[in-house]
């Protein structure tokens, strides 16, 4: 995080206190995008440790990092024995069917014309990338800035928490809060999380 985005941040008494208390976040792109996508989908609905958990197996059954070709040769039986549904593994396949035929390119490159809108729009084309996935992956894949995922139950919840002590908030609410944070919102919510998460 560079000064820049620190001092926008910092306009906001709440974002400076935990900033100071996390100390500097980054928001970086992927080196690997596609593996970034299967991680987000491998963590859909999960508790942050049995995903950390399931994912280390899903790498041991492909036999390294995820590549679109490692996915689509795996076994089914040994992705389910790694913990995974058979939607996920449904939901990772079509994925890798996505990446490997490269149309729409998902990539930074293919989607660097691409408002964020857009390029959720095209994400979300996927069987088994909704809103949530395609806005973690705007932010932890693309490395865009300004992504609000409100979608991310730990946003909503660390929003409430960190701003009015723990009482709920609408959406509304959320993003008229986060109006603040512009345009580096990714980071804004990266602070929530490390903070709600701590």
């Amino acid at each position: 995080m560079d000064d820049r985005v620190a001092a926008t941040l910092r306009e906001d008494p709440t974002m400076a206190a935990l900033i100071d208390r996390h100390g500097r976040l980054a928001i970086e792109p992927a080196a690997d995008e596609f593996a970034r996508l299967c991680t987000s989908i491998v963590n859909q609905q999960l508790s942050t440790a049995s995903a950390a958990a399931i994912r280390e197996r899903f790498l041991d059954v492909l036999g390294g990092d995820p590549t679109p070709d490692r996915v689509l040769a795996a076994d089914e039986g040994a992705l389910r024995e790694a913990g995974l549904s058979g939607t996920k593994v449904e939901y990772l396949r079509a994925t890798a069917e996505a990446f490997r035929d490269g149309d729409p390119d998902l990539t930074r490159e293919g989607l660097a014309d691409a408002s964020d809108e857009a390029a959720v729009g095209r994400l979300t084309q996927i069987r088994g990338v909704g809103e949530w996935t395609a806005r973690m992956y705007l932010i932890f894949a693309l490395g865009r800035e300004d992504v609000l995922p409100l979608g991310d139950l730990a946003v909503r919840k660390g929003i409430e928490q960190v701003y009015n002590d723990g009482a709920e908030l609408t959406r509304g609410e959320m993003r008229e809060i986060a109006e603040a944070w512009r345009p580096y919102q990714s980071y804004g919510t990266r602070y929530v999380w490390a903070e709600y998460e701590s």
